[in-house]
């Protein structure tokens, strides 16, 4: 089973493609791949097997992205709740995910050739090491790789992500990197694991539930939500059509309301740059005291945000040692 399908797309869907082309595509689609297990007992098929097809599934739908202009796709791959499954069905998850990754590096070359990058997000410590081995090495393996970009959340919810944020932070404050001062929503957003990407503009749930399940809570706040009621193996890029569709409706309103939002806390990041210099200067404040204190934040958290990128490669070549 190859990552890369290519598939032959009808004159229908090429059709629908041009005409949603016209209008704002999304640069980047996330997707809660919700309903194996249903899709399995619904077949009378083992719920691995379920699991199995909705692997085969996002392999599809990466195709059909690549098609579209959509060059970021984040998948629900495994929650930190699923390891409250039963062991058999979590263990068998841990072998598919093996079994995937080794894939995924025998064809290294093909996704060279494509510009794909593999990115994992989550609490990777909480992996088998057998997984996390794999993990490492299509990290590192895929990590200059800048044309598309496949984001897997693989042990991983949002409040866990959050919490290791400022755990990050904090860490930073008592070892001297960081200044209280210097911790703000756009600080705590580059700790977060999707640090560098883009948030997503598209976000489908399939199954019928409509809740997001701790994910990309943080990100998601200007996201379009669609929710298909279709079982995540049963979707069609026709879904994906309906979706795009309803993203490009809602597109303006989504779009002022996060430059609104980016305004607001640029002016909040001024604002506690000029509380500082107060604090140090009293009214005695002038505009090169500012620069120079925006100046000295800057270049905190520039080394900061460093080490923190080199401690997180760094593990990922210790697993792979």
């Amino acid at each position: 089973m190859t990552w890369l399908v290519e598939k032959n797309r009808s004159w229908a869907e090429w059709a629908v493609a041009r005409i949603l082309g016209v209008g704002p595509v999304p640069r980047h689609l996330a997707v809660i791949m919700d309903g194996n297990r249903r899709y399995a007992r619904k077949e009378h098929q083992d719920i691995l097997t379920g699991h199995t097809r909705g692997f085969h599934k996002l392999t599809e739908v990466l195709s059909w992205c690549r098609d579209l202009g959509i060059n970021e796709v984040t998948a629900y791959v495994f929650s930190i709740e699923n390891f409250k499954r039963p062991k058999q069905e979590v263990d068998g998850l841990m072998d598919l995910a093996v079994e995937k990754f080794a894939e995924l590096l025998e064809e290294k070359d093909k996704l060279a050739k494509h510009g794909v990058r593999i990115r994992v997000l989550g609490n990777v410590t909480l992996l088998p090491e057998r997984v996390q081995r794999w993990v490492a090495e299509a990290v590192l393996t895929t990590k200059d790789n800048d044309k598309c970009f496949l984001n897997l959340a693989l042990a991983y919810t949002s409040r866990e992500e959050i919490g290791t944020a400022m755990g990050e932070l904090c860490r930073g404050v008592s070892e001297g990197q960081l200044q209280a001062s210097d911790i703000s929503e756009e600080l705590l957003e580059k700790c977060l694991y999707t640090r560098g990407m883009r948030d997503p503009d598209l976000l489908i749930r399939t199954s019928g539930e409509v809740r997001l399940s701790d994910f990309l809570l943080w990100q998601s706040g200007f996201s379009c939500l669609f929710f298909a009621k279709v079982l995540w193996p049963e979707l069609t890029i026709w879904h994906l059509f309906g979706a795009i569709f309803y993203y490009q409706r809602h597109y303006h309103t989504l779009t002022e309301a996060r430059r609104e939002s980016l305004n607001v806390r640029q002016c909040m990041v001024e604002e506690s740059d000029i509380d500082v210099c107060h604090a140090k200067f009293g009214e005695k404040v002038t505009a090169e005291h500012i620069a120079a204190q925006t100046s000295s934040r800057t270049e905190r958290i520039d080394a900061f945000l460093q080490d923190l990128s080199e401690r997180r490669i760094n593990y990922l070549k210790e697993i792979c040692k």
